[in-house]
């Protein structure tokens, strides 16, 4: 599902400003990993931003050795409401 097809499925359920709504919630839970916050969403999940040290990889290609920049990445860790909502049995 992308971004538009989310937006039309929760303006189906929500009404026309569904959109607004949809990038206002994006906008915000950027915002809050950007300043290093967590976002916690009871029930949903929890978005938070983990940094990866500086190390050595090696090139699959070649078996050169290649330094790899420190970084950050966001994760996401779902919460029970949703793991039991996924893995409910019909």
């Amino acid at each position: 599902m992308n971004k538009t097809q989310f937006i039309n499925a929760v303006k189906a359920k929500a009404g026309k400003d569904a959109e607004a709504y949809v990038n206002a919630s994006i906008a915000v839970i950027e915002e809050a990993l950007k300043k290093g916050e967590k976002v916690q969403i009871t029930g949903f999940g929890t978005f938070e931003v983990r940094k990866h040290k500086a190390r050595v990889g090696k090139n699959p290609r070649t078996g050169e050795s290649v330094k790899i920049k420190a970084s950050k990445s966001v994760a996401f860790k779902p919460g029970q409401t949703l793991k039991n909502g996924i893995n409910k049995k019909k």
